[in-house]
């Protein structure tokens, strides 16, 4: 069963499949507009600005109608049969499954204001997809406009709550966490999971980034939350066991750094067949060959094989794991 705590009244949770990250709306006060924290892929984007309407309208939509998410949460008491206006979207980090739905839903709500951190700004202003790793990890974003800064240190208030920012580096350089002191609920990103957390991209980039994941599992075990709302799975409660899952993890990357290289090839593979849907095995291989990531893994992991013959055994891994 779906974790439906009184603590997240007020809050909708859109539980999304692995290519989009997670949606957490969050209802405002009477007037103020509501705000979606990160907006899935772009693949997903319809999905999304579906999922958002449907959230905002009346609470009589028939069931037959409603949009296909796992949905947690008891929305805001007393919603307004009129509908409520979706005034911000918030970014934890720019992960092509995190803000890939942003240019749909600024489509969509034009009057939205839309917050990101700061460590990869000037990239977005220009619109640089190398800069912003989409083009070296064979991702895909389509451009989107910021209007306003989610800096670490600063408390905002989002949904009627006030929320504390916290730099959370490690699987990404410039991600943030949000924290909300009364009710102890922390939107993890992908900082963690119930079961993890994600891929460590900079040390895929040469940088010794596994002490920051460290740091950062250090600080929300600080906080001390009692729900988290990772960027992908479930909604859950027992961060203890989350937290010593996610050490674990890290200390088997740490001893075994071609375990974590492995491990990151795999899953940008995953995500492009899940992009693609389907794809002849030569055109898949192609597109490794041309995606810069991947193929400074090969350089690192490849073991002498040859270039399509390590992709294979990867798919392979990939079929034995279901």
């Amino acid at each position: 069963m779906p974790l439906r705590p009184p603590a997240l009244n007020g809050l909708s949770v859109f539980e999304r499949g692995w290519l989009s990250s997670n949606n957490v709306l969050l209802h405002g006060a009477p007037g103020e507009g509501a705000t979606l924290v990160d907006s899935g892929h772009c693949n997903h984007a319809e999905q999304t600005v579906a999922l958002v309407r449907h959230a905002l309208r009346a609470p009589e939509t028939p069931a037959a109608s409603r949009p296909r998410a796992g949905v947690v949460g008891l929305g805001r008491p007393g919603a307004d049969p009129a509908g409520e206006p979706l005034a911000r979207l918030v970014n934890t980090h720019l992960h092509a499954d995190h803000c890939g739905g942003n240019a749909a839903l600024q489509d969509a709500f034009p009057a939205l204001t839309t917050l990101i951190p700061p460590g990869l700004a000037g990239h977005v202003m220009s619109w640089d997809p190398a800069a912003l790793t989409y083009t070296p990890t064979g991702q895909t974003c389509p451009p989107f406009r910021f209007d306003a800064l989610l800096r670490p240190g600063t408390e905002i208030r989002l949904g009627n709550r006030l929320w504390q920012v916290h730099a959370a580096p490690g699987h990404d350089t410039h991600s943030v966490v949000l924290f909300e002191a009364a009710d102890r609920i922390l939107v993890s990103a992908d900082a963690l999971w119930e079961r993890g957390f994600g891929v460590v991209f900079p040390e895929l980039e040469g940088e010794q980034a596994f002490a920051e994941v460290g740091a950062t599992i250090d600080l929300i075990e600080e906080l001390d939350p009692a729900i988290v709302i990772p960027g992908h799975g479930p909604v859950f409660a027992g961060v203890e066991k989350a937290i010593a899952l996610a050490r674990a993890r890290l200390d088997g990357f740490v001893a075994d750094p071609a375990r974590h290289t492995r491990h990151a090839a795999k899953v940008l593979l995953k995500f492009k067949l899940l992009e693609v849907q389907q794809q002849t095995l030569a055109d898949f291989i192609a597109w490794a060959q041309a995606t810069p990531y991947v193929t400074a893994m090969f350089a690192r992991n490849g073991g002498g094989a040859d270039f399509g013959s390590w992709i294979d055994g990867l798919v392979a891994d990939l079929v034995r794991a279901g």
